[in-house]
């Protein structure tokens, strides 16, 4: 078993699931007592997050690649960042490390491709929704057509996520809001949505919407599982 290293913390009430996640992915594969071998490394999002509206994304690199070059270090064989939005500076963590990191929207676009989905909407921050290093991807890379929601929509996604979701307050009347915006998405033509926050799973799962909806979080911990296991 390949050891999993999980740069989270972005923020923690996501990396709790993925650790869940993770551990119950390979126990299911695995059975009896077996768990996954893990080495995380969890930032403090408050410093991340100052940066990230203040638009220094080369500092949020610098903080990040510090930390990656920590767990490949610690003995990690491969790394996983917990969090879409700073999948911005990917490459840049990317190149600092010698070991494999396992992108979150490709984990994602792979599973859209073999469910025959070519047009989503994407939820997010609205660093991930309005910027194109997300959209771009999937679009270049797996030819999936990516709607949005409206400025005005993007800012409720945006402030829910900062202001409830990673502070894990889980509020009935922001569900009720996001399910309007991915019932406007699918009227836009989109055959499913992304939630593309790992937060976002935590407020809006299957059963609330009749729309199809793809879990980022989850998604990306079973290609951990898989990419651990695999021979």
């Amino acid at each position: 078993m390949k050891t999993i290293g999980l740069l989270g913390g972005m923020s923690w009430q996501s990396t709790v699931s993925y650790y869940q996640a993770i551990n119950q992915g390979v126990n299911e594969q695995l059975g009896g007592l077996h768990s996954a071998k893990i080495i995380l490394n969890s930032v403090d999002f408050a410093e991340i997050e100052k940066l990230q509206h203040a638009g220094l994304w080369n500092e949020t690199a610098d903080i990040l690649s510090e930390a990656a070059k920590s767990l490949q270090h610690a003995g990690a064989d491969f790394l996983m960042i917990c969090t879409n939005t700073m999948h911005k500076v990917a490459s840049e963590i990317d190149s600092c490390i010698d070991i494999p990191v396992l992108h979150i929207a490709d984990a994602t676009a792979s599973k859209l491709v073999a469910d025959n989905i070519t047009k989503v909407g994407l939820l997010g921050t609205r660093f991930t929704m309005a910027q194109d290093f997300y959209k771009k991807r999937l679009t270049d890379n797996f030819a999936i057509d990516v709607v949005v929601p409206c400025e005005s929509d993007q800012t409720i996604v945006h402030d829910i996520i900062y202001n409830e979701l990673c502070n894990g307050h889980i509020i009935d009347s922001s569900r009720g809001q996001y399910v309007q915006i991915i019932n406007k998405l699918f009227k836009q033509g989109a055959q499913a949505v992304i939630l593309g926050c790992t937060e976002i799973a935590l407020l809006v799962k299957e059963g609330d919407t009749t729309v199809p909806l793809y879990d980022t979080t989850a998604i990306h911990a079973h290609s951990a599982v898989q990419y651990a296991l695999k021979g």
